[in-house]
C-alpha cells in the first residue's frame, strides 16, 4: 500500500511512464521510470556507501540504510526544496512506495523463511521466559510512556490504536538483524546464540500478532465491529494457508532433486503465491506484507527448493527494492521537528524505556533460569535489537495518522539508537571463554616420526582443489606410519544475504566450523573431489566450511587448528596464476587473513604458491612423478620445511633434493652488516647441524639428493637458486637465519613469505614450480612481518589464539 504523500496538500498529476528524451526537449526527472531509477541508483550508492563506512563498527547493514533513508529526507539533504522537488517529487512518491511495498512483501517472505515453526515448537523453556518477558515489560512501558506522549506531542490521535503501536514499537525484537549481528559475532550456534534466537522467533510471531491488532484498531472508521472482522478475517485466513499451503509446497520440493535445477514454474507459482497472499491481507485491511511473511514461514526449509527460491530472490530484493522502503521512511523522518527541551528529553526517555523494558526484562528472567550474568546482560542487549520491522511498525503507524511526524522522529531514532549499541555491548560484555588445548605435536618436525600428521588445508575455490589434492597424495607418507589425516576448510565471507544465515546454521557448531556427518549433496563438487581422492588412496578429507567476516577469519582458522590438533595450517597464496604464468592478485584482503594466522596460529603455517602443482587434475598414486627441492639456509622454519620433504620423499613417485647453503670461509662476518648475536647463531647452527645429521642417518633412499653449495654474498645465492634446475615444488623456510638469509631480507617483497619466497614469485625469477613457504609454531612470540605490512593492515586483535 502506497503512503500518503508528505509535501504539499494539492493533489499532483501523474507521471508518464518515459520521456522522448533530452533532445527532444523532455526532462527526464518530469516521467516516472528514469526518475525511479535515479532514485534507486543514488539510495543503492549512498546506503552501501555508509555499509562500508560502518563496516569497521561491526554494525548491520540496516544501520546504514536507516541513516542513508534519513540523510536523503527533509532532516539533511531535503532541507533544500530544489532537490526535493527535484529528485523526490510528491508526484513521484507514489511509484516509489509502490517499489519499495514490492521489495517489503518479498524480504518478509526471505524473514519469514529464516524461522522454522517445528524450532518454535521445541522452544526450550528458558528461551520462552526471555520472550515473554522481552514482549511483557516492554509492552506495558510503551503503553505507559504513551500516555505521556499524548498528553504532549500527540494530543488527539486513535488512543487505543496509539497505545497498541507504541507497546509493540518497544516490544519488537528484529529477528532477522538479531539473526546477523549473531552471525558477525560468531554467536549464531553458540548457547546464547541459540537461546536469543528461539526467543526472538517467539518474540517475532508475536509481534506480527500484535501489530496486525494495531492495524485492525487504526482503520479508518471509529466502529468496533470493522476492526474485529478485520482481525477475525485475518486470522481466518492464516489459518486457511496453515491447511493449504504446506501441502502444495511439499509437493513441489518432492519434485525437486539435489544436483538438478529447480523447475522455472514452481520459482513462478511461489513468488506469485506470494503476492496473491499480499493481495489478499490488503484487501483485508491487513498490510501486504503480513501475506508474504505468513507464506515464508510455512514454506518447507528443507531441500533444494527453498535454496533455490532464497538465491534467485534475495538479491534483487535486499541489493534493489528494499533500500527504497528505507528512503521512503527517511522521507517521513523529519528530526528538526524534534525541537526544545521537552521534545530532546522526550527522545530520551523513550530511548531509555525501550532498552530498559528489553534488557531488564530479560536480564531478571534469565538470572532466575540460572544463566550467568554477563551471559543475561549480553542477553538483554542483543534482545533489544530493532531495524527493519521496528521502521514497518512505524511506516504503518504514520500512514494510518496514529503517529505525527514529531512522535515518528522520535521512534525512529530511538530504533537507531537501540541497534546501533548492540554489537559494541555485546562484544564488550561477552567474551566467550575459550578452552586452551595443550597437545603434543604442533609441528611436522618431531622425535616420532611414526605419529600422526594432522593438516588443515584452507582454500577459498573450486580452483584450490586440484593442488591441494595432489598436496595430500605427496603428504602421505609410508603405510607403517599412522598416516596422514586431512581437515579442508573452505573459507567463506559471511554477507548479508539471507541464505548466508541458513549456510551458519549448517557450518558451524557451538560457535566453530565442524564437520557434518549428515547428509550431503551430490551437486557438492568439493566433496565429490575429495571423496574420490579417498577412494584413490585411503586418506579421509574432512571438509568443513568457514563462514564468516574477513576481518576474523583467522579466528576460525586458528580455533580449529587447535581443535583438531593440527600439526600444520596450509593456506592458499593470496594470488593465483594466470593463463600468461604471471600472479594476479585474487583478493587483498586474503592477504591480511593470511597474516593474522602466521601471528596467532597454534601450530606450523604453510603458504602455498600455487602454479598447478601436479597439473589440474588429480594426480593417482601410481602416476606421481614429482621433484622437490628445499631451499636450506638454517633455522627453524627450514628444519620445518625439509622435515616435511623428508615425509613426502617417502612417497615412491617423488625425488627430494636439498640444497643447503653456506658461507665459505673466508667470507664470514662480511656479507650482512647486521649484528646477529653470536650465542644465539652459534645455537641455530647447532641444531641445524644435529638435526641434518639425524636426517642421513634415517634417509637411505635413492631419491633423496644432499648437496652443498658455497657462497660469498646474495648475489651469487640467487644464482645458485636459478641454477638449482626445474623442480615442481619448491619447500622453504618463512624466515631462514644465518649471514646469507639476512642479506637476503632486504629483497623482501612479500613479508609472509620471506626473503626466499619472495624471489622464487618474483616476476624476474622465472619458475613454473610452486612454492610452499613454511613457518614453525613459534609458541608465543610474534613471528617477524615487515613493518609496512603492519602498519598497512587493519586493526588486529590483542589477543593471541
Amino acid at each position: 500500500m502506497a503512503s500518503s504523500a508528505t509535501v504539499g496538500l494539492k493533489c499532483p498529476s501523474p507521471m508518464k511512464a518515459t520521456s522522448n528524451g533530452l533532445f527532444q526537449g523532455d526532462n527526464p526527472l518530469d516521467f516516472a521510470l528514469p526518475l525511479a531509477v535515479l532514485q534507486i541508483c543514488l539510495v543503492v550508492v549512498l546506503t552501501r556507501g555508509l555499509a562500508f563506512l560502518l563496516r569497521p563498527l561491526r554494525q548491520p547493514r540496516v544501520i546504514a540504510e536507516i541513516i542513508g533513508g534519513i540523510l536523503l529526507g527533509p532532516s539533511v539533504m531535503g532541507r533544500s526544496n530544489s532537490y526535493l522537488q527535484a529528485i523526490f517529487p510528491a508526484k513521484s512518491l507514489t511509484v516509489l512506495d509502490t517499489l519499495a511495498n514490492i521489495g517489503l512483501i518479498f524480504f518478509l517472505f526471505l524473514a519469514g523463511l529464516e524461522i522454522d515453526p517445528k524450532a518454535l515448537r521445541r522452544t526450550g523453556k528458558t528461551a520462552l521466559a526471555i520472550a515473554i518477558a522481552g514482549i511483557g515489560l516492554p509492552f506495558a512501558l510503551g503503553i505507559g510512556s504513551s500516555f505521556l506522549l499524548r498528553a504532549t506531542i500527540s494530543k488527539g490521535v486513535n488512543s487505543s490504536a496509539f497505545l497498541v503501536f507504541m507497546g509493540v514499537a518497544l516490544s519488537i525484537t528484529a529477528f532477522p538483524v538479531l539473526a546477523r549481528i549473531l552471525a558477525e559475532l560468531k554467536l549464531l550456534t553458540t548457547d546464547i546464540g541459540r537461546m536469543a534466537m528461539s526467543a526472538a522467533a517467539v518474540n517475532d510471531v508475536a509481534a506480527w500478532i500484535l501489530l496486525a491488532l494495531a492495524v485492525a484498531l487504526s482503520g479508518s472508521t471509529s466502529s468496533p465491529v470493522v476492526s474485529l472482522w478485520v482481525f477475525l478475517s485475518g486470522c481466518g485466513f492464516v489459518i486457511c494457508l496453515t491447511l493449504v499451503v504446506p501441502l502444495i509446497f511439499k509437493w513441489m520440493a518432492r519434485r525437486c532433486h539435489d544436483g538438478e535445477p529447480v523447475e522455472e514454474v514452481y520459482i513462478c507459482a511461489t513468488l506469485a503465491a506470494v503476492l496473491a497472499a499480499g493481495f489478499v491481507t490488503d484487501a483485508i485491511g491487513i498490510h501486504a506484507m503480513f501475506g508474504g511473511f505468513v507464506v515464508g514461514v510455512l514454506f518447507p526449509k528443507e531441500g533444494p527448493f527453498a535454496h533455490a527460491l532464497v538465491e534467485k530472490v534475495e538479491d534483487l530484493v535486499s541489493g534493489l527494492f528494499l533500500p527504497l522502503y528505507f528512503v521512503s521512511s527517511g522521507l517521513k523522518t523529519n528530526i528538526a521537528t524534534i525541537q526544545g527541551l521537552q521534545s530532546w528529553g522526550l527522545l530520551a526517555l523513550v530511548i531509555f524505556t525501550a532498552c530498559f523494558g528489553k534488557i531488564v526484562g530479560t536480564l531478571v528472567v534469565s538470572l532466575s533460569c540460572k544463566v550467568p550474568l554477563h551471559e543475561a546482560v549480553a542477553l538483554g542487549f542483543l534482545m533489544n535489537t530493532k531495524g527493519l520491522v521496528e521502521l514497518i511498525v512505524l511506516n504503518i503507524g504514520k500512514d494510518r495518522k496514529v503517529l505525527n511526524d514529531q512522535t515518528f522522529a522520535i521512534m525512529v531514532l530511538m530504533a537507531l539508537v537501540t541497534t546501533f549499541i548492540t554489537t559494541p555491548v555485546v562484544m564488550a560484555v561477552y567474551k566467550p571463554a575459550r578452552i586452551k588445548m595443550d597437545y603434543k605435536y604442533r609441528t611436522i618436525e618431531r622425535k616420532n616420526l611414526d605419529s600422526q600428521l594432522r593438516i588443515l588445508a584452507c582454500f577459498h575455490s573450486a580452483r584450490n582443489i586440484p593442488s591441494m589434492i595432489n598436496l595430500f597424495e605427496a603428504s602421505r607418507g609410508v603405510q607403517k606410519r599412522k598416516g596422514l589425516s586431512v581437515y579442508a576448510m573452505h573459507l567463506m565471507e559471511l554477507s548479508e544475504r539471507s541464505s548466508a544465515i541458513l549456510m551458519v546454521h549448517k557450518a558451524r557448531k557451538n560457535g566453530l566450523p565442524f564437520w557434518n556427518k549428515g547428509r550431503r549433496s551430490d551437486s557438492d563438487h568439493v566433496v565429490v573431489a575429495f571423496e574420490a581422492f579417498r577412494q584413490l588412496s585411503q586418506v579421509t578429507v574432512r571438509s568443513m566450511t568457514s563462514i564468516s567476516s574477513m576481518a576474523d577469519m583467522h579466528e576460525d582458522i586458528c580455533a580449529t587448528a587447535e581443535s583438531k590438533r593440527a600439526a600444520i595450517i596450509i593456506l592458499p597464496f593470496h594470488k593465483h596464476q594466470r593463463m600468461d604464468g604471471s600472479l594476479e592478485t585474487t583478493r587483498t584482503d586474503f592477504r591480511w587473513v593470511n597474516k593474522r594466522v602466521l601471528e596467532h596460529a597454534p601450530c606450523s603455517v604453510g603458504i602455498l604458491v600455487d602454479r598447478g602443482l601436479g597439473g589440474t587434475t588429480h594426480v593417482s598414486a601410481s602416476n606421481v612423478s614429482c621433484l622437490i627441492t628445499v631451499l636450506f639456509f638454517g633455522g627453524r622454519d627450514d628444519r620445518e620445511a625439509l622435515a616435511y620433504g623428508a615425509r613426502m620423499a617417502e612417497h615412491p613417485g617423488i625425488s627430494l633434493n636439498i640444497i643447503r647453503f653456506v658461507v665459505e670461509p673466508e667470507t664470514i662476518g662480511e656479507i650482512a652488516t647486521i649484528d646477529v648475536q653470536e650465542n644465539s647463531s652459534l645455537k641455530t647452527m647447532s641444531m641445524d647441524e644435529e638435526f641434518l645429521s639425524e636426517f642421513k642417518k634415517i634417509q637411505k633412499n635413492d631419491s633423496v639428493r644432499y648437496e652443498e653449495k658455497a657462497v660469498r654474498n646474495a648475489s651469487e645465492t640467487i644464482a645458485a637458486i636459478r641454477g638449482a634446475g626445474r623442480c615442481n615444488l619448491y619447500l622453504v623456510g618463512r624466515m631462514p637465519e644465518g649471514e646469507l638469509a639476512l642479506a637476503l631480507r632486504r629483497r623482501t617483497e612479500c613479508p609472509e613469505l620471506g626473503p626466499v619466497g619472495s624471489l622464487l614469485i618474483s616476476p624476474d625469477f622465472s619458475t613454473t614450480a610452486s612454492v610452499l613457504v613454511i613457518q614453525q609454531d613459534h609458541g608465543n612470540v610474534s613471528p617477524n612481518l615487515d613493518p609496512d605490512m603492519e602498519e598497512e593492515s587493519p586493526d588486529k586483535d590483542s589477543e593471541s589464539s
